[in-house]
């Protein structure tokens, strides 16, 4: 049976292959949004599948890429300080801050963990009273309705110990970003399916109106981005622009209501300094007046010197000046092999910037799959 899977998928990217050939007339340039669908891109080799006229570019698709440089000095100092333990996903751990990353932070002995959700830092406050627990919260609306079950949990079982370093993100204020800038060639987007499912494709919808560009939502699987491409390109090609759902097995366009009910009453959209990219309105989320006390930065406003109200460059300490291009590679202007450091200063062990550390930055699927030897799907010419 799972070989037959295997024909049947290989048999649906070929008439996939056929039909985007088949529409295609002039060239394109589209933007992928999510960095799990730059890896599986890169993986099959999709991109290079895909007929010449079609450039793929690679969007700020990744939370930890674009988390701010002064949100991970917080998070170091937060780390550092005694009677603290900071709770995290395990990518945050290698993302440089001016003042290193929380590997660093947890040598100098910090008490740093690595969970698997914001729960888990919930119990981990229930069962040692005596200790503050911090969960560094970091992600797309995809993670941010389990942070905020977490902080209900958390007034609920009225505990003092726990609050959040906030770090969530929102997408549509990106694409926006990017569609506005002088310096944009993106002429049709991907869509992440896991932040629609959360979000619908309302806010989509009225990018798609303002910019005159195609909106297609799509799944991480080989066949859905190219079925995402194919409908891309014929809406291209037609001098259309809508939202198209192609994912409808997973994505309803109104979202799934009670997340959203659930951010609304835990969260407010605010203003943030995307890293590589710049201050976004209602690029980032904070906290209602109702749970502001789980707010980290103001439970601890003196030990972090206000380390996260004050925007820092992008970089690190061993970042020489022009050489890490990854404000770039996260605006989808340049790709990240035309890095001069990259594979050479910049590897997944020694990373200059962060779409090299996280598991799903671009850099880092680069390196996996262009610098190696990449794993790719057998196709041949239709």
């Amino acid at each position: 049976m799972k070989y037959l899977d295997e024909f049947r998928s290989a048999d649906l990217v070929q008439n996939l292959l056929r039909a985007i050939r088949s529409a295609v007339t002039r060239p394109w340039t589209i933007m992928e949004i999510c960095g799990g669908q730059t890896h599986s891109i890169l993986r099959f080799g999709l991109d290079e599948l895909l007929p010449r006229e079609i450039t793929l570019v690679h969007g700020p698709g990744c939370p930890v890429c674009v988390t701010p440089v002064e949100l991970l000095d917080a998070a170091g100092r937060l780390a550092r300080m005694p009677g603290v333990v900071l709770c995290t996903f395990g990518d945050m751990l290698r993302v440089p801050g001016t003042l290193g990353d929380l590997f660093q932070a947890r040598a100098e002995g910090g008490d740093v963990r690595i969970v698997q959700a914001p729960s888990d830092a919930v119990r981990m406050a229930q069962r040692n009273p005596d200790r503050h627990v911090v969960w560094f919260a970091v992600g797309f609306e995809t993670t941010a309705p389990a942070t905020a079950l977490a902080v209900k949990q958390a007034r609920m079982l009225g505990l003092e110990n726990f609050s959040v370093l906030l770090a969530h993100v929102r997408v549509p204020p990106a694409v926006e970003a990017i569609l506005s800038s002088p310096s944009n060639r993106v002429q049709g987007f991907l869509a992440a399916g896991h932040v629609c499912t959360v979000m619908g494709t309302a806010e989509y919808e009225q990018l798609a109106r303002r910019f005159r560009v195609p909106i297609v939502v799509t799944g991480f699987e080989p066949c859905d981005i190219l079925e995402g491409v194919l409908h891309c390109v014929r809406q291209l090609e037609a001098g259309r622009h809508e939202v198209e759902n192609v994912y409808n097995r997973v994505v309803r366009s109104e979202g799934n209501r009670q997340a959203q009910a659930l951010m609304a009453e835990v969260f407010r959209p605010v203003d943030l300094t995307w890293r590589g990219i710049g201050s976004l309105p209602g690029g980032g989320l904070a906290f209602t007046a109702e749970y502001e006390r789980f707010d980290a930065l103001r439970r601890f406003d003196g030990a972090c010197d206000d380390l996260a109200r004050t925007p820092l460059p992008e970089g690190n300490g061993a970042n020489r000046e022009g050489e890490c291009i990854a404000a770039l590679v996260l605006q989808g202007i340049r790709k990240p092999n035309d890095c001069p450091a990259f594979a050479v200063r910049c590897t997944p062990e020694t990373p200059l910037g962060a779409p090299m550390v996280s598991s799903e930055g671009a850099c880092a699927a680069y390196y996996r799959y262009r610098h190696g030897q990449a794993a790719s799907l057998t196709v041949t010419s239709p």
